[in-house]
């Protein structure tokens, strides 16, 4: 199995050292950063899985940073974020992070994350410690597309393309979404049932992530993201794949 490598960016290096020290324990390879002009030349010149990513730094901040990152690759990002700063989780998760973990960074929970997204992004071939989850009875079958209104979706091979065939680039958790929509046609599902079906289990239930989620998705399967058709908003209640 191929070893993970994973960017530690930080300007800090007590923390970057800390983080990078116990991923290396648990088998990854790690590169640390120290600003962004470090992290824009690893993206450019090294193939990286994922980018451990402080938002608060001097100079170009993390938010700008992750910005960069989804427009340019489709690597995996885990944003540090201080206890109290949900907004700049919020914009994160809006931006294309795919998780977050608050400061002070406890190294198991950063783990398991690290973890959970990558068994979401990895290619199957490849994998964080253990295999990617197994589909459960029930779940779409995986050998062929499912169209969501212009676009179709392979659960299969993790894309999504649009009417022209042109790959759609997707975050971990935009993928996770699709395959519950897929999974859940015609039923209505609320906010919570959307997280935890997606496996999203470090939320928090008074931010408006999952919403800025799927207005992110509907912007690029929907003809017309201010009139879906496609992810339906069932008023007071949830969201309708239909």
């Amino acid at each position: 199995m191929a070893t993970a490598h994973i960017i530690v960016c930080d300007d800090e290096p007590d923390i970057r050292d800390t983080i990078a020290e116990y991923l290396e324990r648990h088998g990854f390879a790690v590169t640390q950063a120290d600003a962004g002009p470090a992290l824009r030349t690893l993206i450019d010149t090294t193939p990286v899985d994922a980018v451990i990513l402080d938002i608060r730094m001097p100079g170009e901040d993390g938010l700008s940073l992750a910005r960069y990152l989804r427009e340019h690759s489709d690597v995996a990002i885990l944003m540090l974020t201080g206890s109290a700063e949900i907004v700049d989780r919020v914009v994160g998760l809006e931006i294309g992070a795919d998780d977050y973990i608050g400061k002070p960074v406890d190294p198991r929970e950063l783990l398991a994350r690290l973890k959970a997204v990558l068994r979401r992004t990895l290619p199957k071939e490849r994998g964080a410690d253990t295999e990617p989850e197994q589909m459960v009875a029930g779940e779409v079958g995986t050998s062929s597309s499912i169209q969501f209104g212009r676009c179709r979706f392979n659960p299969e091979a993790h894309k999504l393309f649009n009417a022209e065939g042109v790959e759609i680039a997707i975050t971990a958790m935009e993928f996770q979404l699709l395959k519950v929509f897929a999974e859940h046609r015609g039923r209505v599902l609320n906010r919570d049932q959307l997280l935890e079906l997606a496996h999203d289990r470090g939320w928090d239930p008074f931010d408006r992530s999952i919403d800025i989620r799927i207005s992110r998705l509907r912007k690029k399967i929907e003809a017309d993201p201010s009139k879906p058709e496609v992810i339906r908003t069932i008023r007071g209640v949830g969201y309708l794949y239909s």
